[in-house]
């Protein structure tokens, strides 16, 4: 049974339990219910996030879940369920054939549940957010007077500058420019924007394979056509790359080259002339996730964009993996007409990011802290890389993990044969949360693989114990 449909499932069950309680009893806890009903804690979970959405449950940390005592009519008239009463079929056929999938963010979105490990996630926890840091420089922010107007077109010009100055463009070739950034609501928002203002439906896509699931939920929902070139641990490989861009007469590159998510590769320098070029010969564009360099652990090569002096490099830069999730602002980095498409299509789409957001971000890497946050994030990522690998070299020495220059995941090797989805949800039972790798691949994988986050659990002791909870399952055979 498939996690959606186990969902589905339990929640009927919990429905038919909540009608037969009285407002403000408790229902069962999610301990009983994972041994109840044989499923995890995040079927769990979002079983009960389903009814609370309903109005028929409200959940207390810490005391469990609860009939609402406003809850809304659990049955129709003659006795049957209300929502079953409702005949909502007429919306398939106004709907169309076009599915947005969103199943393989949801899940590395999720929290992990009450008792088990987080290693998975790209969010760093708590611990390594400069809370403290945000909270200073949202309060300054919302002191300014204009903090509430519009922003200038294409967002802050300080902010705007600063990362012009954070891309590296200062003394180098290819110089960026602020005129060049354009402020988003967030990398996933950049991605969005850029794609559709790039392709029209229809258009092949090409990716690495593996890539992050995100864009490959974006490139489906807009009817692109994802098509996979093969990378190893120095990157994408050019050569197949040139022929990918032959075979299908795509028009767009997609590439994550610093700490790839999810393998954590980084394109070697030595490899940037052969990316631009075959883009170059196929008259194409190539599009610059940059999401991770506030997260380097080693020197990193400096971005694509920076080689780039025909404006083919659309690059997108975000501080929010550093900083904290829900600070979503993010910058797109472009020359020539490309750029004007970019900014059209988002002031027409989202009109522009919200501004206290753009003040919070420009307080904050305008501070003292900035600095000294990003020295104390490289060190304890450099600490929680090195407890990781050595807890898999410990526990599961057969098991090949990389040793990424930054970002925050492990990409690692299971023997042939192995389900990777299957053991990611017998993990999850065993009270370890980790990525199963079939869900970054765009076709089929060649072979199993697990990401394994170090940056959102509490600690490196908390990282060791979640490897030690993941060999227990391997070596138990019991997936």
């Amino acid at each position: 049974m498939s996690q959606d449909s186990s969902v589905a499932v339990l929640a009927d069950r919990l429905r038919a339990e909540v009608s037969r309680l009285q407002p403000g009893e408790r229902l069962p806890s999610s301990r009983v219910l994972v041994r109840r009903h044989q499923v995890s804690p995040v079927t769990v979970s979002r079983a009960l996030g389903q009814l609370v959405a309903e109005g028929l449950v409200v959940t207390r940390p810490g005391s469990g879940a609860f009939v609402a005592e406003d809850a809304p009519s659990r049955t129709a008239p003659g006795g049957r369920d209300a929502a079953v009463a409702a005949d909502m079929s007429w919306q398939a056929v106004a709907l169309g054939d076009r599915a947005v999938q969103s199943d393989d963010l949801s899940r590395l979105l999720m929290p992990a549940p009450e008792g088990a490990i987080a290693l998975s996630g790209g969010y760093m926890h708590p611990t390594l957010q400069p809370l403290r840091g945000l909270a200073t420089a949202a309060a300054r922010a919302a002191r300014r007077p204009d903090a509430w107007d519009v922003p200038p077109p294409g967002g802050i010009p300080e902010l705007r500058a600063w990362f012009a100055r954070t891309a590296g463009g200062a003394g180098r070739s290819g110089v960026v420019s602020p005129s060049d950034v354009l402020i988003t609501s967030g990398g996933q928002h950049a991605l969005t924007t850029v794609l559709r203002a790039l392709l029209p439906p229809g258009s092949p896509l090409l990716v690495e394979s593996p890539t992050y699931p995100g864009v490959l939920a974006i490139a489906r929902a807009g009817r692109l056509h994802p098509v996979p070139v093969p990378m190893d641990d120095d990157g994408v490989r050019p050569d197949m790359l040139a022929e990918a861009f032959e075979m299908t007469g795509a028009r767009a590159f997609y590439t994550q080259p610093a700490f790839h998510n999810p393998t954590g590769a980084v394109l070697s320098p030595a490899r940037h002339a052969g990316v631009i070029e075959a883009a170059r010969a196929a008259g194409a564009f190539v599009i610059e996730d940059d999401f991770a360099r506030h997260l380097a652990i080693d020197p990193t090569p400096p971005p694509l964009v920076l080689g780039d002096g025909e404006g083919r490099v659309v690059h997108i830069a975000s501080p929010t993996k550093a900083t904290a999730s829900s600070l979503r602002v993010a910058a797109v980095i472009a020359r020539g007409p490309v750029a004007e498409r970019i900014r059209s299509t988002q002031l027409v789409e989202n009109f522009f990011p919200a501004r206290p957001l753009q003040e919070t971000l420009l307080e904050l890497v305008s501070s003292p802290g900035w600095q000294r946050h990003l020295r104390a994030l490289r060190t304890e990522l450099r600490a929680r890389r090195d407890a990781v690998r050595s807890a898999f070299a410990r526990e599961l020495p057969k098991l090949r993990a990389n040793r990424p220059a930054g970002g925050p995941h492990l990409w690692v090797r299971l023997p042939d044969g192995t389900d990777d989805v299957a053991l990611a949800e017998a993990a999850l039972r065993a009270g370890v949360l980790v990525s199963a790798g079939r869900v970054f691949f765009p076709a089929e994988p060649p072979a199993p693989h697990l990401r394994i986050s170090y940056g959102a659990a509490a600690s490196a002791a908390e990282l060791t114990e979640g490897v030690r909870r993941l060999a227990a399952v391997i070596r138990s055979g019991s997936f």
